[in-house]
C-alpha cells in the first residue's frame, strides 16, 4: 500500500477520534485526506476494509464501550458525546454491533455464549461445509477467539465460532452457505485476563483476518490459515463484547 495513501488515510481515522460528537461528513472526511470525495472512499476501503462511514460507526461505538465503563454518564450522555443525537439509534447499533445493550454492557461487560451465534442445527439439503486451519499469534500462551463474519470487522453474532486455549489448529463445522470472514484476535495479559479491554487498550490486542472464505455446494474449501499482529489504529475497531467469555474458557482450561 502507497505510503502517502496510508497516511492519508491514518489523518481522517486520527481526526474522527477528535471529533466523534460533531457530525462527521463524507466530505470532511475527503477534505482531510486531500482526496477528492469518490477517490476518496475507494481508498479508504482499500486500506480498512470497511467503508468511512462504516469505520466512523465502530469508532464510535468503541469509545461509548469505554465511557459506559469508565465513567457514570448517563447512556443519553454517552449517545450525545459519541455523535448520536438519538439515544434510541444509539442504542439499537450499540446492541447489534456489541451483542447486549448499553445498560447492560455497563453491568457486565460481556456477551452470554447463548447470544453469540444462532441455534447451530441446520435445516435437511442445506449445503455446509467445515472451515480449518492453523492460528499463529506472538502472544503464545493467551486465549484465541475466532469466529466467521459477514464484513471485516469483529461485531454482531459470528456464524460460526470457536475459543482456542492458545494459538494452533481451529476447526468451524456447520458452516453455511455464503461467503464468511474469518477474524481472530487474542490480549495480552493483564491483570484483569481481559480480551475486551485489555491492558493499554487497543494496542494490547493482535488480531488476524482471511476471507473472503466462499461455501458453496461442489466447491471445496482451502485451509484459511490466520497470522495474528498487533492491532493498528488502521484496523477496524472491535466491538463484539468477548470479555469474560473468553476468560472463563481460559479458566476451564487451566483448572
Amino acid at each position: 500500500m502507497n505510503d502517502v495513501i496510508e497516511q492519508a488515510v491514518l489523518r481522517v481515522v486520527e481526526s474522527m477520534h477528535d471529533n466523534l460528537g460533531d457530525q462527521i461528513t463524507i466530505d470532511d472526511m475527503a477534505r482531510t485526506a486531500m482526496f477528492s470525495k469518490f477517490h476518496f472512499s475507494r481508498v479508504f476501503q482499500r486500506v480498512t476494509g470497511l467503508s468511512p462511514g462504516r469505520f466512523l460507526s465502530a469508532v464510535r461505538l468503541r469509545e461509548a464501550k469505554r465511557l459506559l465503563t469508565s465513567t457514570s454518564l448517563t447512556v443519553t450522555d454517552i449517545s450525545h458525546r459519541v455523535g448520536y443525537s438519538s439515544v434510541g439509534t444509539f442504542s439499537s447499533r450499540f446492541t447489534s454491533s456489541v451483542g447486549v445493550s448499553p445498560s447492560k454492557y455497563r453491568q457486565l461487560e460481556t456477551v452470554m455464549p447463548q447470544l453469540l451465534t444462532d441455534d447451530h442445527r441446520v435445516l435437511a439439503g442445506t449445503t455446509t461445509m467445515t472451515v480449518r486451519g492453523d492460528i499463529s499469534s506472538p502472544l503464545k500462551d493467551r486465549p484465541v477467539f475466532a469466529g466467521l463474519f459477514p464484513d471485516r470487522i469483529l461485531e454482531g453474532r459470528p456464524i460460526r465460532y470457536t475459543i482456542l486455549h492458545q494459538p494452533g489448529p481451529y476447526v468451524l463445522e456447520d458452516v453455511p452457505e455464503g461467503q464468511w470472514h474469518l477474524i481472530a484476535q487474542s490480549a495480552a495479559a493483564g491483570s484483569e485476563d481481559a480480551i475486551d479491554h485489555p491492558p493499554g487498550g487497543d494496542e494490547a490486542l493482535c488480531i488476524g483476518r482471511h476471507g473472503p472464505i466462499t461455501v458453496q455446494a461442489g466447491k471445496s474449501t482451502e485451509p484459511a490459515d490466520v497470522q495474528l499482529k498487533p492491532m493498528r489504529t488502521l484496523d477496524p475497531p472491535v466491538l463484539l463484547a468477548l470479555r469474560d467469555l473468553v476468560t472463563a474458557t481460559a479458566a476451564r482450561h487451566t483448572a
